[in-house]
C-alpha cells in the first residue's frame, strides 16, 4: 500500500494550507509533521550532512585545502513547505500544488486549459498573498492594510473572476470541469470572507461557485470540524511564527 503524503509545516495556515486544500479536494489522505521549535527547521535542513569524501571533486576552501562540509538535508532550498509524496521530497509551494493537480487531473484537458488555470491561479495567489501575510503586519498599519486588500478585492481581483465566470456561463472556471483553480479560489473567498464577511455579496457567480465546491463531498468533509483544515491565524500561532523562523 503506497504511504499517504507527509506534509511537514507548522500546525498553522501559511503556505501550506493551499496544499492541504487540494489534496482534500481530490480525496487524497495525508498525515502530516509539526515543527515546534527552530530546532526542528534545522533538523530538516540538515538531517545528512556529507563530507568531501562522497563527492569526486571536492570543493575545497579559499585557502584550497580544507574539506568543505556540505548540507544535504530534505530541503532544497532550505525552506517549507515540504511534502514528502509518491517517493519525492517536493519543495516550493507551487510545483506541489501543480504536482498534485496534475495527478488528480486537476489541470486541464490540453496546453490552453493549463494556461487559463495558471492565469487564474497566479491571481489568487497574488490577493492569498496579502492576506496571507497581514498578521504579520505591524499593528499601527493593520488598518491601513485591510482596506488596501478590501479594495484591491472590490477592484480588481473579485471583478475579475466573476467576469470569467460570466463570459462562458459554465460551472466551473476553466473547460466547465474542476481544477485547481476553482479550489485555490473557493479557499482564497473561505480567507477573505474571514476579513470582511460582506465581500462577495456582490459577486452572485463567486458566491454560487464557493456553494457548488463546499458541497463536494470531499470538501464538505475537510470544511467539517475535526479536520485537517487550520483555524484562522491567532497572535498565539503568529507567536510560534517568529518562534521557528525568526
Amino acid at each position: 500500500m503506497a504511504r499517504k503524503p507527509l506534509l511537514h509545516y507548522f500546525n498553522g495556515r501559511g503556505r501550506m494550507e493551499s496544499i492541504r486544500w487540494l489534496l482534500a479536494a481530490a480525496g487524497e489522505e495525508f498525515d502530516e509533521k509539526f515543527m515546534e521549535t527552530a530546532e526542528d527547521l534545522d533538523k530538516l535542513r540538515n538531517d545528512k550532512l556529507q563530507s568531501d569524501e562522497d563527492f569526486p571533486f571536492p570543493p575545497k576552501d579559499t585557502q584550497g585545502y580544507a574539506p568543505v562540509e556540505r548540507r544535504n538535508g530534505s530541503l532544497m532550498y532550505q525552506q517549507v513547505p515540504m511534502v514528502e509524496i509518491d517517493g519525492m521530497k517536493l519543495v516550493q509551494t507551487r510545483a506541489i500544488l501543480n504536482y498534485v493537480a496534475n495527478k488528480h487531473n486537476l489541470y486541464g484537458k490540453d496546453m490552453k486549459e493549463r494556461a487559463l488555470i495558471d492565469m487564474y491561479t497566479e491571481g489568487v495567489a497574488d490577493l492569498y498573498e496579502l492576506v496571507l501575510l497581514l498578521p504579520l503586519c505591524p499593528p499601527e498599519q493593520k488598518d491601513a492594510k485591510v482596506d488596501f486588500i478590501k479594495e484591491k478585492i472590490r477592484t480588481r481581483y473579485f471583478p475579475a473572476f466573476e467576469k470569467v465566470l460570466k463570459s462562458h456561463g459554465q460551472d466551473y472556471l476553466v473547460g466547465n470541469r474542476l481544477s485547481k483553480a476553482d479550489i485555490l479560489l473557493v479557499e482564497l473567498l473561505y480567507n477573505v470572507e474571514e476579513l470582511d464577511p460582506s465581500a462577495i455579496a456582490s459577486f452572485p457567480l463567486l458566491k454560487a461557485l464557493k456553494t457548488r465546491i463546499s458541497s463536494l463531498p470531499t470538501v464538505k468533509k475537510f470544511l467539517q470540524s475535526g479536520s485537517q483544515r487550520k483555524p484562522p491565524v491567532d497572535d498565539k500561532c503568529v507567536e510560534k511564527v517568529f518562534k521557528i523562523f525568526y
